[in-house]
């Protein structure tokens, strides 16, 4: 035990283990990763806010999910870009620092989880009761849904850091290309016996509520679908819940892909790069997804975005 440095303020991340052959390869992968990300989904925000055509609780409610990406992304990718470039011995981060990062990238997942819960509502709406959508997805609603998915997320996200802050650390290692809530109370020789269990509730509450509301959602939708007549409100429910449900899977597949190879510690090459995938992956798909869909955003992504390339 004496060997051991107790609250230190430096912490050491372990990052990606990249061969020396494939350094710049990956660095110029995720970098242009990032930057894919930056410019679309920059792009898509802008023109949501800038286009009255879309100012539409549909695609009010999208916009939630492209600043989402952004703010995910620019958090840990940047960083993870140097650390790459650095040997091993010299990936430092603050503890304060580390904090912020463990937050934001919480704060991440768990945000796309509510704000896709949100956009279900919306489509439930449109789809089962058409007459009365103008009068319950307003603009003070669509204000009510975007705040409750990230108030939410704020405050779940909240209690699982601050449950991880008040513990003292004695180790200095992140095993994890960046720092999130499991790796910090990792450091800590004190009994983690409340995170875990919280963490455990957290995740099953989040997804739990998550799939529920998609099943829920899209059963109402393809009964309505089934019984209705109407091949114009049947070609819209293809239309918008194919592209809304694409966009889930996605984000959950990516998901239960970190948290089953957790179960697997030899396999801990591959979640570390499953966790950052999980960043880059839908950040890079959802503007694909939408744009496809959306001849707005299509025609943006095409003159705006693709002809600077």
């Amino acid at each position: 035990m004496g060997n051991y440095t107790y609250n230190s303020f430096t912490l050491q991340l372990e990052g990606l283990n990249v061969s020396n052959e494939s350094v710049y390869p990956v660095f110029l992968f995720f970098f242009f990763s990032y930057l894919f990300i930056m410019i679309t989904n920059v792009g898509i925000v802008v023109l949501i806010f800038n286009d009255r055509n879309l100012h539409q609780p549909m695609y009010l409610l999208f916009s939630n999910l492209p600043f989402n990406d952004i703010i995910g992304n620019s958090i840990m990718v940047p960083r993870l870009l140097v650390d790459i470039l650095l040997p091993p011995s010299e990936r430092l981060i603050s503890y304060y620092e580390c904090v912020v990062q463990a937050f934001a990238s919480h704060m991440f997942g768990t945000t796309s989880h509510t704000v896709l819960m949100i956009m279900a509502f919306d489509r439930y709406v449109a789809i089962c009761d058409p007459l009365r959508y103008a009068a319950i997805m307003t603009n003070k609603m669509v204000i009510k849904l975007t705040v409750s998915a990230w108030g939410v997320a704020l405050v779940l996200v909240g209690i699982l850091l601050g449950l991880t802050i008040r513990l003292n650390r004695c180790r200095t290692m992140i095993m994890n290309p960046y720092c999130d809530n499991a790796s910090l109370f990792k450091l800590s020789c004190d009994s983690v016996f409340i995170n875990n269990v919280y963490g455990l509730t957290f995740t099953v509450v989040l997804f739990t509520s998550s799939i529920g509301t998609m099943v829920l959602t899209y059963t109402k939708i393809t009964v309505v679908c089934l019984t209705s007549k109407n091949k114009s409100l049947n070609s819209k429910a293809l239309k918008t819940c194919s592209t809304h449900l694409i966009v889930y899977l996605i984000m959950l597949i990516s998901g239960f892909s970190i948290i089953t190879l957790h179960r697997f510690p030899q396999y801990s090459d591959y979640r570390k790069l499953c966790s950052i995938l999980f960043h880059i992956i839908p950040g890079s798909l959802n503007p694909i997804i939408y744009g496809i869909q959306s001849k707005e955003i299509k025609k943006f992504i095409s003159e705006k975005v693709f002809s600077n390339f």
